[in-house]
């Protein structure tokens, strides 16, 4: 085993400069121990006892999210954990196993006065050990939100994109079985005999009815009496599929009587056969209308996905009109804004003036905000969302509102720390109003205020309109 000695912590990076007696001082000071593979040397919730030092082994430090182990680095030889001097932690945030036997120096937190007080290098380089910690921890952190903010989006983006792909496969399957009946409705219709000014009304008042813009809308009780109106009539007038024919005239917004001026200029041996051309006709216009309806949905989804990471583009300033980012941000999230039954309500001041910012933080800072809001309102079942921009001074205001129940007043100074969380394990990491406080304040000179009561909660960001 390791004998620990002055001179193998000093071939420790951050203990090479650290003089010999003050690094006795901590092997002197220090519990030495060996810990079979297997067993935990820390687990989450466990008092802090002191600064680890690993000797020989090696240790997996993890968390636990959703059940699942997210790993968080594995200490080997050499490796410093634990308590460090100055450090706030009173209980220990991770697990950590041991996957190989080690043996460990542990200086306990009792000894930590003693060490700042007397042995500046040692506490200097321990400082150092905790300054990289922090960092590193951060970066894993932030990582690990925007992962799971992203997990949030895409299982939004993927419901969203695939009614539409699935209306196009619905819709493309049923236009092929559709025209493939062509040829029995070709064969009726090339036996009649009309003259053409006959004709020529025929497809005038087609092409009327169907450009008709204003189209009624009918509750279900008054679309079954005009349904049962038009198909009596078909079936008086002895004219085939006439279930099929007037659940389609009825879509189009066609009535009886225009099936009566229809039938002034159509012989009655033809009728059938006219009125079942015309309906063919609008079914295959409205598979089309619906196919292209769903591709346009795909493409307005791709180009919001585009839109909102800022792809293809720089990564300046821009000059940009705010409500872009918005409506991109609640395209992407559509899906959770449905499930959480969200009402939105926009109150936008299209004359706001366009503003300087960088594209793809500022759409991070609505996610994180307009997420936290409808997350909040979830307890109640259903909720309004209140969007607000309007212009204050220099500054381009952004109100997001929710009538959630509100931030308890004891954490409201706490929100936009980092790490600081009120939701469950694996629902978030506590970084996302930290993100929105450093993307607004630190990279675009702006402000972020929150106001809440029950039933009223309010983030006013402000952003400078000259950059």
């Amino acid at each position: 085993m390791q004998t620990v000695t002055t001179e193998w912590l000093q071939s420790i990076e951050a203990l090479a400069e650290v003089p010999a007696d003050q690094l006795q001082w901590l092997i002197d000071n220090s519990q030495h121990v060996v810990i079979p593979e297997g067993e935990f040397i820390i687990k989450t919730g466990d008092p802090v006892k002191g600064m680890y030092i690993v000797v020989t082994g090696k240790i997996k430090l993890y968390m636990l999210q959703k059940q699942e182990i997210i790993e968080v680095n594995v200490l080997g030889p050499k490796d410093i954990s634990g308590a460090l001097p100055f450090s706030r932690a009173i209980k220990t945030n991770v697990n950590g196993k041991v996957i190989q036997e080690t043996s460990i120096m542990t200086l306990p937190v009792e000894k930590f006065r003693e060490m700042v007080s007397q042995h500046y290098e040692l506490t200097g380089a321990m400082v150092h050990v905790m300054t990289n910690r922090v960092r590193n921890f951060t970066s894993l952190q932030q990582q690990n939100d925007k992962m799971m903010a992203l997990g949030k989006l895409s299982a939004g983006l993927a419901h969203e994109l695939n009614n539409p792909a699935a209306a196009i496969v619905r819709g493309s399957e049923s236009l092929v079985q559709h025209l493939q009946l062509e040829p029995v409705s070709f064969k009726d219709v090339i036996n009649v005999r009309m003259e053409a000014k006959d004709v020529d009304f025929i497809t005038g008042k087609l092409f009327e009815i169907v450009n008709r813009k204003e189209r009624p809308r009918l509750s279900l009780v008054q679309r079954t009496e005009l349904e049962d109106d038009m198909r009596d009539w078909l079936e008086d007038n002895k004219v085939e599929n006439a279930d099929e024919v007037a659940l389609t005239f009825l879509d189009y917004a066609f009535s009886c009587d225009d099936l009566g001026d229809f039938q002034e200029h159509i012989p009655a041996q033809y009728l059938s056969p006219v009125l079942n051309w015309i309906n063919t006709n609008l079914v295959t216009e409205k598979m089309v209308q619906d196919i292209q309806e769903a591709s346009k949905r795909i493409f307005t989804l791709i180009q919001s996905v585009k839109n909102f990471t800022h792809m293809d583009q720089g990564k300046g300033k821009e000059s940009i009109d705010i409500h872009t980012g918005i409506a991109n941000t609640l395209t992407m999230m559509q899906y959770k804004l449905r499930k959480g039954n969200i009402e939105i309500v926009e109150e936008f001041d299209t004359e706001l003036p366009k503003i300087m910012a960088l594209v793809g933080e500022l759409n991070q800072v609505w996610t994180n905000l307009i997420d936290n809001a409808v997350d909040a309102m979830e307890v109640n079942g259903r909720g309004k969302l209140t969007l607000r921009t309007e212009r204050d001074h220099s500054y381009a205001k952004v109100s997001i509102i929710d009538d959630g129940p509100g931030i308890p007043e004891d954490i409201k100074t706490s929100i936009f720390d980092p790490f600081f969380t009120t939701k469950g394990i694996g629902k978030g990491t506590g970084l996302g109003l930290d993100v929105v406080n450093r993307i607004i304040i630190g990279q675009h000179h702006g402000s972020v205020k929150v106001n809440s009561v029950p039933g009223h909660t309010e983030f006013v960001v402000c952003l400078p309109i000259k950059g």
